[in-house]
């Protein structure tokens, strides 16, 4: 008589909880979208670069060692390399930020 009992108990439980994960995916896939991925420069350039919009072209703060300004430059070079199928001004302006936050800057600026 008690082994019913419990079987009948047990299905019941595992009923509520299937229509709760239901209605928790349900809420989850509702949710409006967040940013997940982090976000890069995306505005014009400006006619003379700034150490900030270098800094943001290469996704490092201003006052960041030579190595890791040399490590996202390679980063961001590898991603849009004209011989990988990018752009020539956009690998110009990449390597003109390094320059300036490298304080090889040249008199110039980009070729483009």
């Amino acid at each position: 008589m008690v082994a019913p009992f419990i079987a009948g108990v047990a299905v019941a439980a595992a009923a509520y909880a299937g229509r709760y994960s239901i209605q928790a995916w349900q809420a989850f896939k509702a949710r409006p979208p967040t940013a997940r991925l982090r976000r890069f420069y995306d505005g014009g350039f400006h006619p003379v670069m700034t150490k900030r919009e270098a800094a943001l072209i290469l996704g490092v703060r201003e006052s960041t060692s030579v190595d890791k300004v040399k490590e996202a430059h390679r980063r961001v070079m590898v991603a849009n390399h004209p011989d990988a199928g990018g752009s020539h001004y956009l690998a110009s302006k990449v390597n003109e930020a390094k320059d300036l936050l490298l304080g090889k800057t040249k008199v110039g600026g980009s070729a483009f």
